[in-house]
């Protein structure tokens, strides 16, 4: 039976690049949703997922059920499906995110639809911020909800030691990010179950 106190959670490590941080990010947030209780959580790993950057001709709005995926990006979509929220843990490539990350929104459509999204980003001196305003920008396009507050960290290859940052400040932070998360993926999920979102 469903547990209607807690949230499905897919949290997305968005790089595939060889020697990533993305993992060690995704795992702390993990943990720290655990702690929180209001989620049931899954990771999902970009790197496990046959993503290809070519497309069908036909839309995935328009395709719907129908639409054709590789038979490697069932886990992924099945795992968007039937999240109630995501976390997006994304580093900084050029101002902007990760190819495979761009591909994975684009193969799908429905699955992001009403539905709330946080990011945790990770970088140089901006700390991913780049990323997650791009981000922010094409997951609203799909009617997403996108997170106000979220989780940087600028510098991370000194701010972190033994899987963990250093800042002692960033479980409270983490914590309001959970807490907001929660919050919304309840208001939506009620609301996707009162009526279908009109697209």
């Amino acid at each position: 039976m469903e547990n209607r106190n807690t949230h499905k959670l897919a949290i997305i490590i968005g790089s595939v690049r060889e020697g990533r941080f993305g993992p060690v990010v995704a795992t702390w947030v993990a943990e720290q949703a655990a702690i929180h209780g209001g989620f049931d959580v899954d990771v999902v790993d970009l790197a496990e997922i046959d993503t290809p950057l070519s497309l069908p001709a036909a839309s995935p709005k328009s395709a719907g059920d129908a639409y054709p995926r590789p038979a490697g990006m069932a886990p992924l979509t099945s795992a968007l499906e039937s999240a109630d929220a995501f976390i997006v843990v994304t580093p900084e490539y050029n101002h902007s995110y990760p190819a495979s990350l761009k591909a994975a929104i684009d193969w799908h459509f429905t699955q992001w639809t009403a539905k709330p999204v946080a990011f945790v980003s990770y970088g140089g001196a901006a700390g991913g911020r780049h990323a997650v305003l791009h981000l922010e920008n094409v997951l609203t396009e799909l009617h997403a909800v996108t997170i106000r507050d979220g989780l940087a960290f600028p510098n991370y290859f000194t701010a972190w030691q033994d899987g963990h940052p250093l800042d002692p400040e960033v479980t409270g932070y983490a914590k309001t990010v959970l807490d907001q998360l929660a919050w919304w993926a309840r208001a939506l999920r009620a609301a996707r179950e009162t009526a279908p979102f009109p697209v």
